[in-house]
């Protein structure tokens, strides 16, 4: 059974992406696209997302100042990020989730998404982009088309991309430490930072995490335990059909689901049913206005590895590295089971956000980490009961539910610091 739920998975979700319809040069440049930075990044092929729709065009759209960074890592690979430049002010980290972007902090626009909100308080904000996605899709001599792109799971993110887009900030912006704020996959990288990397602790005044995601035995999302029971299966599967790049982002699809989710569309509730299933049911918190917006910024692309290790968390209910297989644990860590990561060796403030309704980073989940983690000030459910794990950047009332308590966070914490 689990064989052809594993079958099943990778042929509906799964698939190496063919190159995307390349994106037109005869379009005119909207009056506003002086203000975000040209591309940096030599992408080897054109992006899925339309250009009037990246995350530089839409800080750019509404009037602000964009800037785009290439970050590259000790593995070669390029890493894009987009700054809403604030020179001299407090640096903020902005780190996206699974199969996400740093569109997700901009997509809302002013007065609601957490990076405007965070710039017109006053702060430097930066967003990074994980390896892979979006605006990740570079490698200084591995071509995307390679399945070794694809050979990193969030182990790698949290041990290489994060500590490389820290060090980025910190050099450009001129600050000694800086505030991170991750959301689900943003905030597993860093607990792996954090715990395996302990002094990058002293770089970080503050790691403010909403939907904190580590210890998944307890999932509520059905879809999901589903696969975690045969994740050996996919993960096998996988492999032996090459399979290596997960829900892969294509100007194609892009312009399906965009259709498909319209408001209006016969379709719509479809797309709202579907996140719903995964993420927890909220139809009051969804803007539907603006989720044709939104998925043309999601899926932005993952690894089919970061997919599986996920699957072994669910599985194992444990906070542990990539599972190789007993002799391969055995030559790799010198255990047969992979090591869990050392949660107690986190020494920066922590503040956990956390929801009712989240069928991803649920309570008892996020309860186990206040008690692995020393340095917690604060574990905060947020006060609506059928929040979920994607209102914390899509929700209509993200600011007095959620974002007003970040800035306080933030504030109390620059304000012990002086």
């Amino acid at each position: 059974m689990m064989f052809v739920v594993a079958i099943v998975a990778l042929v509906a979700l799964s698939g190496v992406s063919a190159s995307p319809a390349p994106v037109s040069s005869n379009k005119l440049a909207p009056w506003w696209g002086h203000m975000a930075a040209p591309m940096s990044i030599p992408h080897t092929q054109p992006l899925s997302v339309p250009q009037d729709s990246t995350t530089p065009m839409i800080i750019a759209r509404y009037g602000y100042q964009a800037e785009t960074h290439t970050v590259r890592t000790r593995d070669g690979y390029l890493l894009e990020m987009h700054r809403i430049p604030n020179p001299g002010k407090p640096a903020i980290y902005l780190q996206h989730g699974i199969l996400s972007s740093s569109a997700d902090w901009v997509v809302l626009g002013p007065k609601k998404a957490l990076a405007f909100l965070l710039f017109d308080a006053g702060y430097d904000v930066w967003m990074g982009n994980f390896r892979g996605n979006t605006y990740s899709r570079a490698h200084e001599s591995i071509p995307t088309s390679d399945k070794k792109f694809w050979d990193f799971s969030w182990h790698e993110m949290g041990m290489i991309d994060i500590p490389a887009m820290i060090d980025t900030v910190l050099e450009k912006s001129g600050q000694k430490s800086l505030i991170y704020v991750g959301h689900s996959q943003g905030t597993t990288a860093f607990f792996v930072m954090s715990s395996m990397l302990p002094e990058y602790n002293e770089k970080v005044k503050a790691f403010i995490a909403m939907a904190p995601v580590a210890f998944l035995g307890k999932v509520g999302s059905l879809p999901l335990k589903i696969v975690a029971q045969g994740v050996d299966e996919i993960d096998f599967i996988a492999k032996v059909l090459g399979i290596a790049e997960f829900l892969p982002s294509s100007a194609f699809m892009s312009s399906i689901t965009t259709r498909a989710c319209a408001d209006g569309s016969m379709l719509q509730s479809l797309c709202e049913n579907i996140l719903f299933v995964i993420a927890g049911f909220d139809p009051v918190e969804l803007d539907t206005e603006k989720l044709p917006e939104i998925m043309l910024n999601v899926p932005a692309g993952a690894s089919t590895k970061q997919m599986v290790h996920y699957g072994q968390l669910i599985k194992s209910d444990k906070f542990h590295q990539f599972d190789l297989g007993i002799l391969q644990n055995l030559w790799h860590y010198g255990s047969i089971h992979p090591p869990e990561y050392p949660l107690n060796k986190i020494t920066t403030r922590v503040y956990l956000h956390y929801a009712e309704n989240d069928l991803l980073a649920v309570p008892a989940g996020v309860e186990r980490l206040s008690k692995a983690i020393k340095n917690v000030k604060l574990v905060r459910r947020v006060p609506h009961d059928t929040y979920n794990h994607l209102d914390f950047l899509y929700g209509k009332d993200s600011v007095p539910l959620i974002y007003d308590q970040v800035m306080e966070s933030i504030r109390e914490v620059l304000e012990e610091d002086q």
